[in-house]
């Protein structure tokens, strides 16, 4: 048998390759692979490469080539086997088709005449020494790709691409060309494209890979991948990695492309990145294989190994004394190269001042020396203390001799500060009731060496107390009531008295204490309903008490005077049951009744009071279920709502006499001051010229036109009129007096009313009369009257048109 991988130490190429391949001799054309001889060279793997290569580096590259052969010289050696003529045998032999494997190299360009890549055999077509016979071939890529020619013989027409399409599968005919009528059975066969070295490997995907410094060699960092579209089964598809640089830190697997640690020194303080250059080539052990590369990122990644230290050893601060707690005097710069969320400082405060004063770090993990304490420059001016930190680091760290300690110094600056008072807030308590006491007092001091002297004030207005300004004693300003308000709250105010005035406000709580000041109450809405069949012994309802004081204690009840229908239980749990001690009530005859009970609370001293307990008869079903109840009555009507009725009718009518008797005594003034109508009389006298005149009298009564109108209108001042309206005269003048300013000042103020004397101006009827003018007023002023009538012009607009018309220069054209 054949073995294919017996091997010599060291073959030589040509004609001796075939006892390198194979332990027995063989025809040369059977060395290598279909239409290569021992004069033409190896197309992709030479001889002295074979023999060259490491056994260890090559085995699988070898075993696949060697197979490949072995294979290969199977299937030819059928070449070799002469024909069995038929009459050297007495049976017959089964015509039948024989078969070479067909190979073809893809990407060779089609050559001119084309190339043949093998051979149709048959008996029969043989036999009939292609007399009317043809091959055909029917498949993929037939009559396109590959076509037969009149000898057998397979021609290739195009050039492949084995990535495309790795193999075709035929079918061979053989049909006689004048009928076309199939002569033999088909027979399938198969076209194999051989792979050359035509893809350069490819990489899958960008990589990026991390690892924790000082990690341990040998610690896997990423791995690397890569694909070559040719035959993997042979050395065109296989992949070998190869790192180009960082070779000092990293190592990569030549066939798995997995990067790991040299060593442990990496340093994420030192480098933090490493830019990685990756080869990856096809063909191994070859120098025309084909390559290419890619760069890696690799990332050190950070572990807290590196001890936090203060940058300097000592830190100076100035502090003003009024700063409060939780002021941030400062930082203290810290040194970590680990990375943020590596750094995990802590810091310690010497002992004898981790009460005054705190370390913390900010979001850089830098200290902060925070205030947990008022300072006071009059009691310590300065502070020297140590700060130490400290961090958990992986060991030993980088940096094993820093600064772990830093000495901090504080001055105190003094400032001018407002007044203090002696307490946060003031509490006092005081009883309702009391009057004009002393609550107690505030008190505030200057904290600074000048001791300035204080001044108390109060700015509420609504505040219950007055204070002393100089001694800040607080004093009641009146009684108060828990009921209406049980605490109230204010702020004081402490104030300097130096030309900065500085200020200080404290809070001031009063909480007043309850005494036993109201009297118990019964339920407003509370209402007993007897029942036409209720019988005696029935607890007709239960009855209970309130009292607005804090602690009224237990209330006990009692009935005022003896009833001999009902009595009362004191339950002695604040409550009473009202009893029926006779029955036979009737809801249409009876009246609503009351019942007074004493109700006693258990303040100090104890307070009574007698309250009326209402009870209504009922028409009551089963478990004296309510069906009707009578309307209540007047009659139900206590002594003091009586009382208060009649009071408030007795009130109504002692108005209305009044007013009647007020309004009747102004008519009779008004009556009494104004002159009887019968006595206003004036004549007008027309005299004849020729005499006679008094027979011709005409009486005219002008008293309507001078009587006094009374307005039973009682305002003081009552709006002007066309009348005159005759008020009240004083008591203090005479009635005639009264009555002329009346009169005159009405007649001043009337800017609408015409007077009564008025002059009225009638139609002119033309100067034919024999009688003439029958004005007596112009015969008063024509013929010379003794009578002065100036004195009109002074008595006010109202009299001036009499004052012309009496005047001596009047007017007597009319």
């Amino acid at each position: 048998m054949i073995n294919p991988l017996a091997l010599k130490s060291k073959p030589e190429c040509g004609v001796r390759c075939p006892e390198l391949l194979l332990s027995a001799p063989l025809p040369p054309r059977l060395c290598l692979l279909h239409k290569v001889n021992t004069k033409t060279p190896l197309s992709h793997f030479q001889c002295d490469e074979l023999c060259d290569m490491k056994s260890g580096e090559s085995m699988m590259i070898l075993r696949t080539f060697l197979w490949t052969v072995f294979l290969h010289l199977v299937f030819t050696t059928a070449e070799d086997v002469k024909d069995i003529s038929a009459s050297s045998v007495l049976q017959r032999q089964k015509r039948e088709w024989q078969w070479n494997m067909l190979i073809v190299y893809e990407e060779k360009p089609p050559q001119d005449p084309p190339e043949v890549i093998g051979k149709l055999k048959n008996t029969f077509f043989n036999e009939s020494k292609g007399r009317n016979v043809e091959f055909r071939l029917l498949g993929e890529g037939a009559g396109d790709i590959f076509t037969v020619n009149e000898f057998g013989d397979v021609l290739v027409m195009k050039k492949l691409d084995r990535e495309k399409i790795s193999s075709y599968k035929l079918t061979a005919q053989i049909i006689n060309t004048i009928s076309g009528q199939e002569l033999e059975e088909q027979s399938e066969f198969t076209i194999k494209v051989q792979d050359i070295n035509d893809h350069t490997p490819e990489f899958s995907e960008p990589y990026a890979g991390s690892v924790d410094e000082r990690a341990r060699p040998g610690t896997v960092v990423m791995t690397v991948r890569a694909t070559d579209k040719d035959d993997p089964s042979s050395p065109n598809g296989m992949v070998t990695y190869t790192l180009l640089n960082a070779t000092n830190v990293f190592n990569i697997n030549r066939r798995t492309g997995e990067i790991t640690a040299k060593n442990n020194n990496l340093d994420r303080e030192s480098q933090s990145e490493y830019k990685v250059l990756v080869q990856v080539s096809d063909t191994p052990g070859s120098t025309g294989g084909l390559s290419a590369s890619t760069v890696m990122t690799i990332t050190i990644n950070d572990l807290n190994d590196n001890e936090a230290t203060f940058s300097k050893q000592r830190y100076s601060f100035v502090v003003d004394e009024d700063k409060p707690a939780g002021f941030i005097i400062g930082k203290l710069d810290i040194q970590d190269r680990d990375e943020k969320q590596n750094k995990r400082p802590m810091f310690t405060i010497e002992h004898s001042y981790h009460h005054v004063f705190d370390v913390e770090h900010n979001d850089n993990y830098d200290g902060v020396l925070i205030l947990k304490k008022e300072l006071d420059y009059e009691t310590k001016a300065s502070y020297t203390f140590t700060v130490n930190i400290k961090e958990y680091v992986v060991q030993p760290p980088d940096n094993s001799n820093a600064w772990t300690s830093a000495t901090i110094h504080i001055n105190v600056k003094d400032v001018e500060e407002p007044p203090v008072f002696s307490q946060k807030v003031y509490n006092f308590t005081v009883k309702e009731e009391q009057k004009n006491i002393i609550v107690g007092s505030v008190s505030a001091r200057d904290m600074d060496k000048t001791n300035h002297k204080i001044r108390y004030s109060i700015k509420d207005p609504n505040s219950p107390v007055n204070i002393n300004s100089e001694t800040g004693q607080l004093t009641l300003k009146k009684a108060l009531d828990r009921e209406v308000q049980k605490e109230y709250m204010f702020l004081v105010m402490a104030e300097e008295e130096s030309n900065k005035k500085l200020k200080s406000y404290v809070t001031v709580r009063i909480n007043v204490l309850d005494i036993n000041d109201n009297d118990p109450e019964l339920p407003k809405d509370l209402e007993l309903h007897i029942c036409e069949n209720d019988e005696s012994g029935t607890v007709i309802g239960l009855i209970s008490a309130f009292d607005l004081d804090e602690n009224p204690g237990r209330f006990h009840f009692s009935l005022i005077g003896k009833s001999s229908n009902f009595s009362l239980h004191d339950n002695q749990n604040n409550t009473a049951s009202i009893i029926l001690t006779h029955g036979g009530f009737r809801a249409e005859s009876s009246e609503r009744k009351f019942l007074e009970v004493e109700i006693t609370d258990g303040g100090t001293p104890p307070r009574k009071k007698v309250a009326q307990v209402p009870l209504q008869e009922c028409e009551c079903g089963s478990e004296r279920q309510y069906k009707r109840c009578k309307a209540p009555t007047m009659s139900s009507l206590g002594m003091s709502a009586i009382i208060a009725i009649l009071l408030c009718i007795v009130t109504i009518l002692v108005i209305v006499i009044l007013f009647v008797l007020r309004k009747r005594y102004q008519k009779e003034a008004i009556v009494a001051l104004g002159k009887p109508s019968g006595e206003i009389h004036e004549q007008l006298v027309a005299y004849d010229e020729e005499g006679g005149g008094e027979m011709d009298t005409n009486v005219y009564d002008v008293s309507i036109l001078t009587s006094a109108r009374s307005d039973g209108r009682l305002c003081p001042d009552p709006p002007p009129a066309m009348y005159a309206v005759v008020k009240k005269p004083s008591a203090c003048k005479g009635d005639m007096a009264v009555m002329i300013e009346v009169k005159k000042d009405e007649a001043d103020h009337d800017r609408d009313g015409i007077p009564y004397d008025t002059l009225h101006i009638y139609g002119y009827e033309g100067s034919e009369s024999l009688a003439g003018s029958l004005s007596s007023l112009e015969s008063a002023s024509s013929f010379g009257s003794d009578l002065d009538y100036d004195f009109l012009s002074d008595w006010g607009p109202r009299f001036r048109t009499l004052a012309q018309i009496y005047g001596s220069d009047v007017n007597t054209s009319y």
